[in-house]
Parts: C-alpha cells; structure tokens; sequence
C-alpha cells in the first residue's frame, strides 16, 4: 500500500540548498547564452554566405561548370593610299591549358608534346612560369599551330583534359616587311627590362621607333574584347557553348603612303645593302608617300615575342634596323645645307643676283686653309654656277660674312633643326649650332672659323632626312612649310570616316625671303640637268629634276689619307645626300635620299631617287612614250 505523505513529516525533509540552485540557475542560463551564441554564429554565417557573400561564391560554384574566356578584337586593318591592304588579320589556334580542368597535367602532357612536336620540359617551362597564378586562366603552351595538329586534337579532347583551342587574331603582313618603320610591331620582347643606350634606341623592353603606328594608334587599331562561356564537366571536357559576345573590331587606318613607291625605295636600297632613309613627300601638302628607313626588321619576328637570338642579331647588326632612321637618324648635311646658306645670304644683302667670287680651289681664312672639293677650282662662280657646281670656296665666303646666327635663323625657318611633329616615335630634334648653344653645350666661346663648316654643312650641324626634304619640298612649293603626314583617315569596319586629315600648314618664309627662291631654284635645275651639275646621272627623260647632292664626312682620320675610298673601313666612310623636286617647272613631289657611308651624293643617293621618281611618274611617262610613238607615226603615214 502507497505510503502518503503527511504535513508532519516534511520536517523530515533534507534542508532546502539555496545557494546550490542558484548556481544550477546559472548554469543553465550559460548553457542556454552559449546555444543560442552558437545559433546566432550559424545564422550570421549563413547570411554573409548567401546573402552578403551569394554573388560572389554563385560564380565560384558557376566556375566550377562554367568557362568564361575574353575573345581578343581582330586589329584595325591597315591601307595604302590607294586602298592597297598592307596589314589585316588571320586567326591564329593556340593550344592552351586550364590546369583547374586538368585531372592529370603530367600523362596529358606526355601525350600532347608527341602532338605538338615539344620537349615536354619545355611545355612545363610554361607551366611553371604561371605559378602563383589562378588555376583557372589559360596558359598558352603552343600557338598559331597548323591545321592537321588542330584537327587532331579536337577530334581527339578525350585524350587531354583541361587542354583548350583558343583563337587569337594574328596580323598578316601583305607586303612582307614593308614599311616596317612605320607600322611597327605588336609583339612583345622576351627579356623584362632594357637600358637606354647613349642614343636611345631603347627603353623599358620596348624597340623605341619601330612600334609605330600599332603603337601610336593603338585606342583606334585595338577594338574591344567579346567574351565566350562554356560548361564543363567534372572531368574538364567541354560540353556546349552557353553564351558568347562578339569582339568589335578595330579602327582602319588608311595612310598617305604609296605602298608600289615604298617598295621601290626599299628595294632598291637592299640590292646593294644599303643602310640608310628615303623619303618621298608631296611638296604642296606635306604628304609623305614613301618613308623608308633600311635595313628593315622582320615583323614577324615579333609575333608572340622575339626570341633571344633573333633580338640578339638585331642589337649586334652594325646598320643599327632597329633606328628609324627617317627620323631619329641624325647627320651632317652636307653641301645640302648650301640651300641655307645661300637664302641667307641673299635675304640678309651679303650677296646679290651678281655678286661673285674667285675659286682657286681653296680659301685661306686666319691661319688655316678650307679646301674645295674640286681641287683645281671653280674659277669665279656666282649664285647660281656655286649651287649647280657645289663650290665650298663660295659658300666659305657667304657663311663667313653672315655669321653662324644668322645660318641657324634660315635653317630654322626651312625646317632644320625643329621637330616637324610627323607621327612617328621619338623624332629627334637634331642640332642647328648657335654662339649661344657652344657656350652651353660646351662652355666655350664660337670661333670664327666653325662658321665656314657650318656653312658648307659640316661641323657641329646634324639633322634627320625628313628634316632635308621639309627644306626642299619649302624651296619647291615657295616657301611653305607643312606638317608632314603619314595618316591620311580613321574608319570604322563599315567606312564611316572617323577622322579624316587635311594639309596642316606650320609657317611661311616672308615676300623678301620667297623673292630669292627662284635664284635657288635655277641653280638647283642645273645640278642634275646642267652639263656640270654634280648628278646628272640622276636626268630621267620627259622629266626635268632639280636637286642638290652632298657628301657628309663621318670622321677625319689622317691614316686613312691617300687611300683608295673602298678601303676605308666601312664606318669611317662619308655619307651620301641626294635631296630633290620634281617635275622643277611645277613641283608635285619632294624626295631625299641619305644612304650611310655612301661616299658621293650623286653615284651613292642619285640613283636611289631616280627609282622613285621614275616609278612615281611611270604612268605619266608611259604616256608620253605612247603620245611620242604615235607621232613618229603620224610623221611618216
């Protein structure tokens, strides 16, 4: 039977513990802060994982299916004058690995260097250079490979998890290297840093004049990137293509460059092997139609990066290919700098129409002796006989009284000596010397004598070619000097015309200054069409040419005195100068030829300009042997 409890005998109860149920209290209010901390951890984690943090781990987990890979813009195409395509685009396959999609690097990789006929150590080079690099980019273990290993690895992507095709657009060179100067490269150089020379030439990795255009135009050439996604399996095969945006293409370039005329420059300038620049520009808009710096540097080998041989043989070549020599070329002018001399001396009253003076084949000035190239003299030459002939002896005379101030002023206003602001890279300046420059250059006063090199274009002066034709083209057109132009018009892929480039005149010799030209003039026509001009073997019938011809010493080295010219060692050699216009009754075209350690202006440049004016005139004088032909006809029907 149930025992009851009855109120007498809860005095027999053990003692109520106050103290010990409080701390029960305690603890349970700890346990239960500590569950729900540990609840609110969970939430909290949860929302910044799928609320703060969603977007961002959803693409994670996307990636893990899903490829997304930027698609690269095909450049802008590049045109002649005349429409002529010089550079557009092909695609390029490139075979890459994604090492996120790769469930076995090593055995693919074993299979793949038999495919792409690779030591497997190079193909990890490769690899290894990506370390520290997200799992999921591309690494691009071969490109531009041909058609049949293509075929076979897309037929075959079982074999090679985690292996990728990817096309990149690649430039394709319709005329070779033509124009190389100009258009330069896109490619990259395999080595991360290069120190400037004396010179220059480069710069931080870069070939400093010869990424051109690619590089200048680069906002227009470049386009925009498209993008593709595709979804892969946990093997890393592709399975289909989800999504894909198409690249906009670049802009086109059209240029004032005649690629036929370039080409005639260039290779007339290899025949021989000849280092140097030729420039051919329209005299009465500053067009430039050909602008050839020789030797040229193979495109191509900088596609994907140059190697390091290639980049070795171009640093060690003693015709310097990888100056542009067009404009970052600087040298003596030569008798051409007469041209100064002579419009200084006419505009400033030293000498007139009529003024003459005597050649005896030297000219004594203090206690030194300046010689005449024609050592037996020109006899008593004016203005005009002094510029067909070259005669030192006469322009000592000139430069002597209208001092070397006064030179620097004229060469100035022709263009000499002044950045012409062309679109090509790094144009030097050049040097027209000045009392003043001496003293700061050097920290010495200018002698009187300095003034007689300078005035024959010797000394201390230096200019690029582009500069020698600014200067004849303004004697040529009366006295104008324009910017000279390389970029004709910017278009889009459909024509629209984005830009469009007009003749941009820079300034104007005064009415004074133009007045004497036609002095100039006469006496340039005499130098290749007169019967003692210095480049009459330039004359090319049905064309009358007018032109000057100069010869720059390099160095005067005593040894070498007596010596036939061939054996003069190759780099103490005279430079030769050939600047001209024509047709000289009504000017189109300027061209001026600089042909390093050429020796004479009118055997070593001459004949390089008398292929470009040829094929410049080639259809007008096709027409006059046909117009001749058929009045021989006429004449005897």
């Amino acid at each position: 039977m149930e025992k009851k409890l009855f109120i007498e005998d809860i005095e027999e109860l053990p003692e109520y513990d106050e103290e010990a149920l409080n701390m029960l209290k305690r603890r349970v209010v700890v346990a239960i802060g500590v569950v729900t901390l540990f609840m609110l951890m969970i939430i909290a984690r949860f929302w910044y994982l799928q609320i703060d943090q969603g977007d961002h781990y959803r693409t994670l987990a996307e990636t893990n299916r899903v490829r997304i890979r930027s698609v690269p813009p095909p450049r802008g195409h590049i045109f002649d004058t005349h429409g002529r395509k010089i550079v557009t685009n092909r695609p390029s396959f490139n075979v890459s690995l994604i090492r996120e999609d790769s469930f076995d690097i090593e055995d693919v990789l074993k299979r793949l260097a038999i495919v792409l006929d690779e030591d497997i150590e190079e193909l990890w080079k490769r690899i290894r250079k990506a370390e520290g690099t997200p799992r999921h980019l591309p690494i691009t273990l071969k490109e531009d490979v041909d058609w049949q290993t293509l075929a076979y690895l897309e037929n075959n992507k079982y074999k090679f998890s985690g292996i990728r095709i990817e096309v990149q657009p690649v430039r394709v060179y319709h005329y070779g290297d033509l124009a190389a100067n100009i258009i330069g490269y896109i490619g990259s150089i395999d080595r991360t840093q290069l120190e400037a020379d004396e010179e220059g030439f480069y710069e931080g990795g870069d070939l400093i004049g010869k990424r051109g255009l690619e590089r200048l135009r680069e906002k227009d050439l470049r386009g925009e990137k498209g993008s593709s996604s595709t979804e892969v399996d946990a093997r890393g095969f592709e399975q289909q293509q989800l999504k894909s945006v198409d690249p906009l293409p670049g802009r086109d370039l059209t240029l004032t460059i005649d690629a036929e005329l370039q080409m005639a420059a260039e290779q007339y300038m290899a025949i021989s092997d000849k280092a140097g620049a030729v420039i051919a520009m329209e005299v009465d808009t500053g067009r430039l139609l050909a602008a050839a710096s020789t030797p040229t540097i193979h495109l191509e080998d900088f596609i994907g990066g140059i190697s390091q041989k290639n980049w070795d043989a171009l640093l060690n070549n003693p015709q310097h290919p990888l100056l542009d020599k067009v404009v970052q070329g600087i040298y003596p002018p030569g008798s051409t700098y007469k041209i100064v001399t002579a419009l200084a001396g006419l505009s400033e009253g030293v000498i007139t129409e009529h003024s003459t003076f005597y050649c005896p084949g030297h000219y004594y000035f203090g206690n030194r002796l300046y010689r005449c190239w024609k050592h037996s003299g020109h006899g008593t030459v004016d203005i005009r006989r002094a510029i067909t002939e070259s005669c030192d002896v006469y322009f000592y005379q000139v430069g002597q009284r209208v001092g070397v101030d006064k030179l620097a002023e004229y060469a100035k206003k022709l263009g000499l000596g002044t950045r012409s602001g062309v679109e090509l890279e790094h144009e030097k300046q050049g040097i027209v010397p000045t009392k003043a420059w001496k003293r700061e250059r050097f920290k010495d006063k200018w002698h009187d004598g300095e003034t007689l090199s300078i005035a024959i274009g010797q000394g201390f002066n230096s200019m690029t070619p582009l500069q020698i034709c600014i200067m004849t083209a303004a004697i040529a057109n009366g006295g104008k000097i324009y910017r000279p132009q390389i970029v004709e018009s910017v278009k889009t892929t459909d024509g629209y015309v984005v830009e469009q480039f007009q003749p941009e005149l820079v300034s104007e010799l005064s009415e004074r200054e133009r007045s004497y030209l036609h002095l100039i003039q006469d006496g340039l026509l005499g130098v290749v069409e007169g019967k003692r001009g210095t480049a009459r073997n330039v004359r090319i019938e049905g064309i009358t040419i007018a032109g000057k011809t100069g010869t720059a010493q390099v160095v005067k080295l005593a040894q070498y005195k007596g010596l036939k010219e061939q054996e003069i060692p190759y780099e103490y050699r005279d430079h030769a100068w050939f600047t001209c216009y024509a047709p000289a009754d009504h000017p189109k075209i300027a061209v001026t030829v600089l042909v390093e350690h050429g020796l004479h202006g009118g055997s070593g440049a001459g004949p390089i300009a008398r292929v470009v004016l040829k094929k410049y005139f080639e259809q007008y004088l096709l027409e006059q042997e046909e117009l001749a032909a058929q009045n021989e006809v006429a004449k005897h029907s």
